[in-house]
């Protein structure tokens, strides 16, 4: 079956197309919460347009959101674009994992299950977007929580508002850490310093667990720093899309 998978993020939702549990592709758009149901319609229908989905082809359709207000208009739009009801990843759905922290975002959910699924257990899942979040799936496939800390970006911004001479910059990783230019400084410490701290995170998951795991990244921001990590990371840009995909499956009462 074809479905149309949705993350709803802070600053992008992320839509895709899985045709028999492959991505058919992934792209991007703002989480404009000013906008309206027909707004959002009318650019996921040029979504679908663009990658020349026929929506009478769509079986079924599936959100996850961690912003509440986005939810329904989302809803809303895909259910009047295609005429399907989407399911909505929340409470009581059936994931395959145990879920033990019992208020973890559908995103966190959605990213664990899938990294079980396509990379066993144990695994730390890292989300690289507003905010960055390492979640762990224990050797029980037990979801036993994770990590919340400032996002690339937010911290970048923090840093050029916050202070008087420090210039608005084009994030990239210079060859080398150590530096006497401003910007080059502020790039290496944006770059290095995150993957510095994924390392020393992963480090004490591990200790904790009393043992290693495979790790998974997926984010917009996941390309600029994972490379740059000592640890080995498999990046995987369409984790959430595959964990949608999986959800749907175990949740649709036909298949």
């Amino acid at each position: 079956m074809k479905i149309l998978t949705i993350d709803i993020g802070n600053s992008n939702i992320c839509i895709g197309c899985v045709n028999d549990h492959k991505v058919e592709f992934v792209e991007r758009m703002y989480s404009d919460r000013h906008k309206t149901d027909l707004e959002f319609l009318v650019s996921c229908k040029a979504v679908l347009e663009l990658h020349q989905i026929d929506v009478t082809a769509l079986h079924g359709a599936i959100i996850s959101s961690v912003v509440p207000p986005l939810t329904d208009l989302l809803f809303q739009a895909i259910r009047k674009l295609t005429g399907i009801r989407p399911m909505v990843v929340g409470p009581g759905m059936k994931t395959g994992i145990n879920i033990l922290p019992p208020s973890a975002g559908a995103d966190l959910v959605v990213g664990a299950v899938a990294a079980v699924q396509y990379y066993g257990a144990p695994s730390i899942i890292i989300d690289m977007g507003t905010a960055t979040t390492m979640t762990v799936v224990d050797k029980n496939k037990c979801f036993i929580g994770g990590i919340i800390y400032p996002g690339v970006a937010i911290a970048l911004q923090s840093l050029e508002s916050g202070t008087a001479q420090l210039p608005h910059i084009q994030l990239k990783a210079p060859e080398t850490v150590i530096h006497t230019d401003t910007i080059e400084c502020m790039q290496a410490g944006v770059v290095y310093g995150n993957a510095g701290a994924m390392d020393a995170l992963i480090d004490r998951m591990f200790d904790e667990l009393g043992y290693s795991a495979v790790v998974v990244a997926s984010g917009g921001l996941a390309p600029l720093i994972i490379p740059h990590c000592r640890h080995e990371i498999v990046i995987d840009d369409e984790l959430l899309l595959k964990g949608l995909d999986i959800l749907f499956y175990k949740n649709y009462k036909h298949a």
